[in-house]
């Protein structure tokens, strides 16, 4: 029985295994002192409200129902087309170009070198056990970015039979992740 600390998930379910993993994941980064980037989900939640705002300004318009018959039928006519077409488009080109499998941007680390934060992404693939983390550049173009590093292990490593996870050794996975991304290639000769 998970206590109070420990992070519990259902075994049956992929979904609740990579959420805790990614969470988990997330939280050994931003703890060795990246910092989470948000601007992708910040105009991401701005496109959103304004497709809110807009349903909301035809919703509650002065008038009642006969009087505003033409501004109805505008807001009617434009919202298909202009808004939700326009502004969904724009998230899924956010969420397919850039966010793809990601669960973490990050800025880079505070007095390095490097010019590029950080992308963590993972999949963890229905009816399959092996949980892929990867870490990359999030410029890959960039001259400091260094080649993306890949951990692909059985879920079954880090989980107990109860469904608790043993953070202790998923962090030092991670941990040695992180390590094997910033160590510097070597060169040749």
């Amino acid at each position: 029985m998970a206590t109070k600390g420990q992070k519990k998930a259902n075994l049956l379910d992929h979904h609740s295994i990579k959420h805790i993993l990614d969470e988990s994941a997330s939280e050994v980064i931003t703890g060795r002192g990246y910092v989470e980037d948000v601007k992708l989900s910040n105009i991401r939640l701005l496109l959103g409200s304004v497709i809110i705002v807009i349903a909301l300004f035809a919703q509650f318009y002065k008038k009642k129902f006969p009087e505003n018959r033409d501004f109805l039928l505008a807001c009617i006519a434009l919202y298909p087309f202009h808004t939700f077409y326009l502004f969904t488009v724009c998230i899924c080109l956010i969420i397919y170009t850039k966010e793809k499998n990601a669960i973490l941007f990050t800025y880079p680390l505070t007095g390095s070198f490097t010019s590029t934060g950080l992308v963590v992404s993972s999949k963890l693939p229905r009816f399959s056990d092996m949980y892929t983390l990867t870490i990359e550049s999030a410029d890959p173009k960039s001259v400091s970015a260094n080649e993306p590093v890949h951990l692909t292990k059985s879920v079954t490593q880090w989980f107990t039979k109860d469904g608790v996870l043993v953070e202790g050794l998923f962090w030092k996975e991670v941990e040695a992740l992180i390590a094997q991304y910033t160590k510097e290639p070597k060169k040749s000769k």
